[in-house]
């Protein structure tokens, strides 16, 4: 069941947004070379807990860290580790979650350290990040779940890429995971009827190879199976009468 959230309740996530906004904005401005990606998730944590919220992925199903840190092959759910250092060139996703009175923001983003390897990779982060806004732009009131995902794997097909077909977006609210899930790939004029007050993670996972991908030893990271690169975007928005509103930005 789709939960509808009021206006008071979306004053609170939008905090909570807030915060997971400010703190990937100060993640990837502190990413460099030589970083390690257990010190990123240090200054994640310190950043939220000052700021009255707490990390939503901290615990979660046992999960151990404040932040999902992916580097290149990883797609998504790297856990952070102070022997995990940064190179030039590599791909870096950062996944974060934060809760403020209840209610609950998620975002992500992919870039560069540095210098590009290849410009491939810039094209694949460009490509995911459009296609986030792709799907975004056909979260209006009376439309259908199926156009947002349509229009993201489509556009991500379109350039000869791929989506991950076992991991989605998610609704979102008073908690981290709701219903609906939303995938990356699907067919227009299909799915739930967006309403207003439905708070929505939309989040493509995309590929420069095979989407074929599985879990590490860890039990958490999940890398493609071909070790080609990925990239991972994601906003939390929230439909609105005037078309979709994108919560986690400052």
């Amino acid at each position: 069941m789709i939960e509808i959230k009021n206006k008071e309740q979306i004053n609170v996530m939008e905090y909570a947004c807030k915060i997971v906004a400010e703190t990937l904005i100060m993640l990837k401005e502190s990413t460099k070379p030589g970083v390690s990606t257990g010190y990123l998730d240090k200054l994640a944590n310190r950043y939220i807990v000052k700021n009255k919220a707490k990390p939503a992925f901290l615990g979660y199903r046992g999960y151990p860290a404040t932040c999902c840190i992916s580097l290149n092959e990883e797609v998504i759910h790297g856990i952070p580790s102070d022997k995990r250092i940064i190179k030039l060139g590599d791909v870096v996703s950062i996944d974060l979650g934060v809760v403020y009175d209840g209610y609950y923001g998620d975002s992500a983003i992919t870039f560069i350290a540095g210098k590009a390897k290849s410009d491939e990779h810039i094209k694949l982060i460009d490509v995911c990040r459009q296609s986030l806004y792709k799907g975004i732009n056909e979260a209006f009131e009376g439309r259908r779940l199926g156009d947002i995902s349509s229009a993201i794997g489509d556009y991500v097909f379109k350039n000869g890429m791929d989506v991950l077909r076992e991991f989605t977006g998610h609704g979102i609210g008073r908690k981290l995971h709701e219903e609906p899930s939303i995938f990356n790939f699907g067919v227009k004029n299909t799915g739930p009827v967006l309403i207003e007050g439905m708070t929505l993670a939309i989040e493509p996972m995309i590929t420069l190879g095979s989407a074929s991908v599985k879990i590490k030893e860890d039990e958490w990271t999940v890398v493609t199976k071909d070790g080609s690169y990925s990239a991972h975007f994601e906003h939390t928005i929230c439909v609105t009468k005037k078309g979709p509103k994108i919560l986690t930005v400052v």
